[in-house]
């Protein structure tokens, strides 16, 4: 039945076959007070991206773009599992990430300079279980950009790739996401790469690398569906004025500071940061920014005209930042001197805290990362209910932490932003790969990176922080991990697009400093062991980069991650031997799972005094791997022989302490294990003399020493005390 829609537009749907599965874009159907929106099904995926674009004058000196991914249970056939709150809120660290992911590939497609209020909301109707619907989401907002009206130069897509029997594929189950060695989502336009994230399992450069060309060459046919359905909406562009500096002042600005650059400005940050500011004063003095002068208590005091101001100082922003392109592409010399594959200095230190379980202090340069761990028994894991995930549970957890005054400014105290959780989540996948198993290491861990200093490359810094202070608490990590940040700079006319031919004319900066990420064209994070890559995150500004481009940063971070593995190795190069004495001690058992209910007990009842009379904690895993963690050998120890005594079969030739619970004429029947008895007769209590009566020996609540000689056809128990001491 066709929807009536009240503003007289008919609904459009299009359509195309797509790895394996339909795709379909339908518009006019919701959504008629938004400016675009768009329905997207994929499978039995369906997501609603809609577009709301501001009406107000703008006043903002930012691009205000907010892009917004919202998980709803229902779409899982699902209600949330906590017992008082059923309606969605605060936005899961999840749905975070992925929003962040969407993110990244459209803000560089609009035009520097625009300034209107763009709202964006990917919201999941329903969810396929058979795939991940991050990458559906992401068509859904370049499709409704795309109809929306605005300068924005897409469209884009993505794919998350995954390798199976050596052959990529997209959209992987949740079975083959979990033998998969790779996990990769890519962003493309037009045969350029705009996005790129992953996790890996020590995965080659050069697999990475034919993912990318696989992306590449699979995602077209969502590029020209999204035109497609642009050309059928044909809707109208709004008006709208870019806020750009006055070309006159930028040109003024640009030749008063031309002979004050180059190589008086370049130093350590510290320095050069002084500098920088000593002539962009000297600049409001040269081109009098002030109104005029007056006096307040015999003092001068000048007033500047704030708005003038604020233009002159983005002009000479901008042409610090083409200072540093100049000096990277005519020279290969950047901002603090070094060479183009050249780290910053690096100083590291392990076990800093004294009372800790882990800690480190990474240094690089100016930035600086403190990292500590913390391990605990595996009931203090993260629990983890989502829209795609239930009853999950997040052993691992990294958490990054980088307040104001770590760049020099004052500012509010709060809960972690969409940065923070990007940064810390970066981190903490780059050591899953490394990480031993439940089995072989039953703790939880927690990982705090508290940023103390930033001058870029925070992330990477959080990395090889996390790395030493993982290996200090002693997690038998199976190799060490290193990340670095790479940056780059095409120099190609602007506007131009970048081409394969244009590599001789990209030049790569290994381990990426703030004013180069500023005056750059890509930010691409690498991480791994000597063995492969274990996560990587790519954004840029510019409008898609040939994966040619792209191989030739991947080849030259290896070189990078390999010295800063080097100089890890240098501070500690394995795990530690023991872990610290002031983390739980913990030992694990493993148990056949249909002997689980013995240990709970009823209502949880025995594990409960288990826990109450020894003082140690037990935990419990659907597995059967039972860990017992204490503050003590001694508690640990006596709630593992509670536990053997509920699940321990009876063995032939082993020694029990028991207790008689029963005297007969022919002899004594005595307990050896919760609920079993076996029957110890008269001849076997002693061969020292004959015994007339077994109570000449045994009386009921004796406890004695037996051995189980036999287990006959029925179960039946023989018991000795003869031979045993």
């Amino acid at each position: 039945m066709e929807i009536i829609n009240p503003n007289g537009k008919k609904t459009i749907q299009v359509s195309t076959e797509w790895l394996g599965r339909k795709l379909t874009l339908e518009v006019n159907r919701v959504g008629f007070r938004t400016t675009s929106s768009v329905l997207v099904t994929y499978g039995d995926t369906v997501v609603l991206g809609s577009v709301v674009v501001g009406t107000k004058p703008v006043v903002q000196d930012f691009f205000p773009l907010s892009i917004d991914y919202e998980e709803k249970w229902y779409a899982a056939g699902k209600i949330s599992g906590s017992k008082f709150i059923k309606r969605e809120g605060k936005p899961a660290d999840e749905a975070v990430l992925v929003g962040r992911l969407i993110d990244r590939p459209i803000r560089p497609l609009f035009p520097k300079g625009y300034r209107q209020e763009v709202q964006v909301v990917c919201t999941v109707l329903s969810m396929d279980p058979n795939f991940r619907p991050d990458c559906v989401a992401m068509i859904a907002a370049s499709s409704a950009l795309m109809n929306a009206g605005v300068p924005f130069d897409g469209p884009i897509a993505g794919i998350r790739i995954g390798r199976i029997g050596g052959e990529f594929k997209g959209f992987l189950s949740p079975e083959e996401r979990e033998i998969s060695p790779l996990d990769l989502v890519v962003a493309c336009k037009d045969g350029k790469i705009m996005m790129v994230e992953a996790g890996a399992k020590e995965v080659p450069e050069e697999t990475i690398l034919e993912a990318m060309h696989w992306a590449v060459s699979n995602v077209q046919p969502v590029l020209d569906l999204q035109r497609e359905l642009s050309k059928q909406v044909a809707a109208p562009e709004q008006e709208y004025e870019l806020v750009l500096p006055d070309e006159a002042i930028l040109e003024e600005v640009a030749n008063w500071t031309a002979s004050k650059f180059g190589s008086k400005i370049r130093g350590n940050v510290m320095e050069r940061a002084q500098m920088l500011d000593d002539i962009k004063y000297a600049m409001h003095d040269e081109f009098a920014l002030s109104k005029g002068q007056g006096e307040t208590d015999n003092e001068k005091v000048e007033w500047y005209d704030e708005n003038l101001r604020d233009v002159y100082d983005q002009a000479f922003e901008l042409a610090v930042h083409k200072e540093v392109r100049r000096g990277i592409v005519e020279e290969g010399v950047r901002p603090d001197g070094r060479k183009l594959n050249e780290v910053r200095p690096l100083s590291s230190q392990v076990g800093i805290l004294p009372r800790t379980h882990g800690s480190s202090l990474f240094t690089r340069g100016v930035t600086q990362a403190m990292n500590i761990v913390t391990l605990a028994p595996l009931s203090y894991a993260q629990e983890v209910d989502t829209m795609e995930v239930t009853n999950g549970k997040r052993r691992y957890m990294h958490h990054y932490n980088a307040p104001s005054y770590t760049v020099g400014e004052p500012g509010r105290i709060g809960s972690p932003g969409r940065r923070e959780i990007g940064h810390g989540y970066l981190a903490e996948r780059a050591l899953i790969p490394v990480l031993p198993s439940e089995e072989d290491f039953p703790y939880a861990i927690r990982s705090v990176t508290e940023i103390m200093s930033q001058n870029g490359s925070t992330s990477m810094a959080a990395t090889c922080s996390s790395c030493m202070a993982l290996m200090d608490a002693g997690v038998p990590i199976s190799r060490p991990v290193s990340g670095v940040a790479m940056g780059l700079m095409v120099d190609v006319p602007k506007g131009q697009p970048i081409e394969a031919s244009d590599i001789d004319k990209a030049y790569v900066l290994t381990d990426l400093m703030d004013a180069e990420d500023f005056a750059g064209d890509m930010d691409f994070k690498v991480t791994g062991t000597t063995e492969g890559i274990t996560a990587l995150q790519m954004d840029m500004k510019v409008h898609g980069l040939p994966v040619e481009i792209m191989e030739k940063a991947l080849k030259q971070s290896h070189e990078g991650r390999m010295f800063i593995l080097d100089h890890i190795m240098s501070v500690i190069d394995k795990p530690r031997a023991e872990i610290s004495k002031f983390a739980p001690q913990i030992e694990k058992l493993m148990v056949k799972p249909e002997k689980i209910g013995m240990i709970i007990g009823k209502g949880g009842e025995t594990i409960n005094k288990i826990t109450s009379e020894t003082g140690a904690e037990v935990d419990i895993e659907d597995s059967g791997l039972v860990t017992v963690a204490g503050t003590n050998a001694e508690s640990i120890k006596k709630a593992l022989d509670w536990i053997h005594s509920l699940i321990d079969e009876p063995e032939v030739g082993k020694i029990y302490e028991g207790t008689v619970v029963t005297i007969k004429d022919f002899g004594a029947f005595v307990n050896i294990m919760p609920g079993v008895d076996g029957m110890l007769h008269i001849s076997q209590i002693t061969d020292k003399k004959r015994l007339k009566s077994v109570d000449e020996v045994l009386h009921v609540g004796d406890k004695i020493r037996v051995r189980l000689v036999a287990v006959d056809e029925r179960g039946k128990l023989s018991l000795s005390m003869i031979g045993v001491e």
